[in-house]
């Protein structure tokens, strides 16, 4: 019918065509694109219901097919009327390889782009070489494919609308943190702000916290893909702390008409079904714990559904561990290992005053009649002088003081060498989430000599990980062995603590 139209008709009805497609993005990938005469699209049949319903015998695979009516049904239930905000649509997608995660990408941005005059957008990848080479060049390809290609000027790293390249476009930017402002400031409150994150697992979070300024108004959307590699980060929360935001899929690349199946099997052979390469590049499930990831999720998650009777551990020595912290945003935190047992006495955002802090430790001394106290002494220092004013003696401890293993290449690596141990052999620590994440996040740095060496706490914020500072309490009561001793009951001595450094007296 098209073709015996004008130029301009086609357009118009064009334009009303993509109007009917504004929350049916799977109409639209079955409308707009060649399947059935361009043979390099002829890869994947369509199935089910869905070949009954389009009459076309090439299309997305299943998984895909599932995803897309799911964002349509996501649209209308939020009924954006074009002034409203409402609430973002999120979507992510875990899977083993080749399923055709970026041919989605190139779908999304392009039924994105047709159906929504003025939307904005956002594509971004790992690396520079994944979002030039596949997650651009698939966005790129579909966009030449579609009906509406002629609408757009697709160039190397911007597609923008004809007659409004300042207001409706789409953009590829690289991840890098130092890059993170380059996503601020996208918004379309009478349209789409949309962001795509393929490769999601390496991203750094700093990029995410900033792409959600752009989803505080209009009809927001975004989209996360990715090889489940780390067990970390925020694209793996999507299926944990924030999976009530986030509607999620894990795709077994052997569901996947265009896989190798025979590769497939061959992996899950060599190195088993239950392996972690297994669950990352086939099965699109997380790991047990990433590559690097020093200790293990099953390892955290195991220990925080223990419960210990007393007798279990009340004959072992009590230790404090402390982690100070006086500005930005780690944590000052207070906890006590006995044997296999670890509690949290206190956490505060940030304190700097050294004379309140001791006399709160001194106080969490004397209450569980803890035999040691160790203090990190990056900020600790004055809290440990502090604590001998008042005669006590707690001991300080340097991260990167000589360690006492060979093994390992500095003491803070020795400690977490000890924590892991310790949670294999039956520690039992709170279900906490932060506490749990703190132990997940730091990662190994690979070294000739075989040595342990953790990453810098500067190289895991530029991971977007925070201070493990819940862990890094826990550890310190690793620092060093402690014998337990006689303690005089506190009300039979003259317990020093609430100490006024004006009066030089004991209250």
């Amino acid at each position: 019918m098209l073709a015996n139209l004008s130029e301009i008709d086609i357009d118009w009805e064009l334009s009303k065509d993509m109007g009917q497609f504004y929350a049916d993005p799977l109409g639209f990938v079955m409308y707009a694109f060649p399947w059935d005469s361009d043979a390099s699209l002829q890869v994947c049949k369509l199935q089910g219901k869905w070949k009954k319903k389009y009459k076309s015998i090439y299309g997305p695979d299943i998984w895909a097919c599932e995803f897309l009516e799911d964002l349509g049904h996501a649209i209308r239930d939020r009924g954006f009327n074009g002034v409203d905000a409402v609430d973002p649509i999120r979507m992510a997608v875990a899977s083993g390889h080749g399923v055709g995660k970026s041919a989605m990408t190139g779908w999304i941005t392009t039924w994105i782009m047709c159906t929504r005059p003025y939307a904005q957008g956002t594509v971004t990848a790992n690396t520079f070489q994944q979002l030039e080479t596949k997650t651009w060049a698939q966005i790129k390809k579909w966009m030449k494919l579609s009906v509406a290609s002629h609408w757009f000027t697709i160039g190397a790293s911007k597609i923008v609308h004809n007659d409004y390249p300042d207001s409706w476009f789409c953009s590829a930017q690289t991840c890098r943190e130092e890059n993170s402002e380059a996503f601020a400031g996208q918004h379309a409150a009478n349209s789409t702000s949309f962001y795509i994150n393929d490769e999601a697992s390496a991203i750094p979070d700093a990029i995410f916290e900033v792409q959600d300024g752009g989803l505080t108004d209009g009809e927001p959307m975004q989209f996360n893909f990715g090889n489940p590699t780390r067990n970390t980060g925020r694209f793996r929360e999507c299926w944990r702390k924030l999976r009530h935001r986030w509607k999620t899929y894990k795709v077994d690349s052997r569901s996947v008409q265009i896989t190798n199946k025979n590769f497939l099997n061959e992996m899950i052979n060599d190195y088993g079904l239950d392996s972690d390469t297994v669950k990352v590049r086939v099965l699109g499930d997380f790991p047990k714990a990433s590559f690097k990831q020093f200790i293990s999720e099953v390892d955290v998650e195991a220990a925080q559904q223990r419960h210990l009777k007393k007798t279990a551990y009340n004959f072992a020595p009590k230790v404090i561990g402390v982690d100070p912290s006086w500005s930005g945003d780690d944590e000052f935190i207070i906890g006590i290992r006995q044997g296999l047992y670890y509690k949290q006495l206190g956490k505060w955002e940030k304190n700097d005053n050294d004379i309140e802090m001791a006399n709160i430790i001194a106080r969490f001394e004397d209450d569980e009649g803890a035999d040691a106290v160790h203090v990190d002494g990056g900020f600790g220092t004055g809290i440990v002088s502090a604590g001998k004013t008042m005669g006590r003696n707690w001991q300080i401890v340097w991260f990167s003081a000589k360690s006492p293993d060979a093994g390992c290449m500095n003491l803070r690596a020795h400690m977490w060498n000890e924590t892991r141990k310790w949670l294999k052999d039956g520690g039992c620590i709170p279900e906490d989430d932060v506490l749990r994440a703190d132990l997940t996040g730091p990662e190994t740095v690979p070294r000739v000599d075989g040595k342990i060496q953790l990453e810098s706490k500067e190289d895991m914020k530029r991971r977007g990980i925070p201070s493990p500072n819940r862990a890094d309490a826990l550890a310190l009561t690793f620092a060093m062995p402690v014998v337990k001793v006689d303690h005089i009951p506190v009300s039979k001595q003259r317990a020093q603590h609430d100490f006024d450094p004006y009066s030089m007296e004991i209250a």
